[in-house]
Order: structure tokens, then sequence, then C-alpha cells
């Protein structure tokens, strides 16, 4: 495991510049919550981020779990793609990285039928996980820090950083998803339910220079968790990053 924490950082560099690791102001994401996890065994190494949050392109809000590693686990099969060129480009193209999306809101008639965007006028309850979950007045929201754009009508990305405010669990991965990609004897050191992230869309910022992503290299390839030792202000709530969705 020599060296490990430089591989780590460079498979990290490398799928920032193949925009594969999370963006938190992603333009097309009204980011939601985050958590970070890393995952050790005596000769691999990963490292996990879950990102919940709602694109209006996608329709429902989702958790992307996004799962870097020296070796993944639960890759797709040939019969997932259309052809071997197509399997073997996603083999070839993401080595070292898997995506993968759950969606812990059911569908259901607390979406505006006319507007996917917005929460619908009599909606109730939504289904959270399997359980329904009364949805908060709108006087509610700003006790969480929300701030309704229309007082009159919720927006779903609202209602989604309302819900990881009041029910953080339930809206980020299980342990058996977050693992979902991770070699089943590797250990979990670390989780994280906040930290410094760098701004990946300027060309300029990398988990490499980042003190913290440097810091959980160093986690990584020696197993000791006291190397990470934050210096910087946490910046992942999403109240840090104002341009997310705004495409």
């Amino acid at each position: 495991m020599a060296q490990l924490a430089d591989q780590v950082l460079e498979v990290l560099d490398s799928c920032c510049d193949a925009f594969t690791f999370p963006m938190l102001d992603n333009g097309y994401v009204y980011l939601a919550a985050t958590r970070l996890a890393l995952f050790r065994s005596p000769v691999d190494w990963a490292m996990v981020i879950e990102v919940f949050g709602y694109s209006p392109r996608a329709g429902l809000p989702d958790v992307n779990v996004y799962t870097f590693a020296s070796r993944l686990h639960a890759r797709d099969s040939r019969d997932d793609y259309v052809s071997d060129e197509a399997y073997a480009n996603y083999l070839a193209n993401s080595p070292h990285n898997e995506s993968r999306f759950l969606h812990p809101l059911a569908e259901g008639d607390w979406l505006d039928p006319n507007d996917s965007e917005l929460v619908a006028e009599n909606a109730a309850s939504v289904v959270l996980r399997g359980r329904p979950l009364a949805l908060p007045r709108p006087a509610d929201y700003a006790g969480k820090g929300i701030h309704l754009e229309d007082q009159t009508r919720v927006r779903v990305f609202e209602l989604c950083r309302y819900l990881a405010a009041i029910a953080r669990d339930d809206v980020l991965a299980t342990p058996d998803e977050r693992r979902g990609s991770i070699r089943p004897e590797m250990t979990q050191l670390v989780q994280l339910e906040e930290w410094n992230h760098p701004n990946v869309v300027d060309d300029g910022e990398r988990p490499s220079g980042s003190p913290t992503f440097r810091q959980l290299a160093a986690v990584l390839e020696t197993g000791d968790v006291s190397l990470y030792r934050p210096t910087l202000r946490a910046n992942t709530h999403w109240s840090h990053w104002p341009e997310g969705g705004t495409l």
C-alpha cells in the first residue's frame, strides 16, 4: 500500500476531469444533503460520497451514491449494455468509480401533475422509505433556514431540504446501500456528516489540492483515523452552494 495516498488522489482528480466526482454546485441539481465514508482492507481502499438532491430533469428526488475504490464490487454486467463495445467502454472509462441512484421518496400525488417542480397544493404527506410523513406548513420551513421562493407554493427542492433537516438518515443511503459497490471484506473507518469540499467546477481546485482530501487519503493509506484533523470550515451544507440547480 506504499504511496497509496497519492493513488487515491490521482483517482479522485481523474474523476473530476471526467465529471464523475461530486460537484456540489452542480447547476442541474438542487443540493439537500451529503455524507462521506471511508472503507479499507489490508489490500484495498474505498471512498463513498452520498448526495441527496433534486434535479428537475430527473423528475423525482434521488441519492447519488458515488463510490471510488481500488477495486469495485457488484459492477454492471454485460447484459446491462447493448453491445460488447458499450460494456468494454463502461469498464475502461470507469475503472475505479461507480455511480448508483436511489429514490428514498416514492412517487405520488404530492407532486403537482402540471409542474413537477412544485409540491401539489393539496398534498398532505409523502412516503419516505415506505412510511407516510406529514408535509410541513409553509411557515415551518423558515425554522430550518429555508426561505421559500414563493410563500404560496412549495418547490420540490425546498421540501427536500426540509426533509434532510428532519429525517437525514432516511433521505441518505442506508448502510447496505452505501456498501453497494464496496467489497464485502472491507471495514468502514470514517463517516463524515460534513467536511470541506473543493469547488471542483473550478479547474484549479481538485481533491489533490484539498487539505481535507489529502488527509482522508492519508487515512486510507494508513488506517489511522487520527490523521483526519480538519482545519477548514465545513461547507457541505446546501446553503454554501447557491448555484446548484439553477441551470
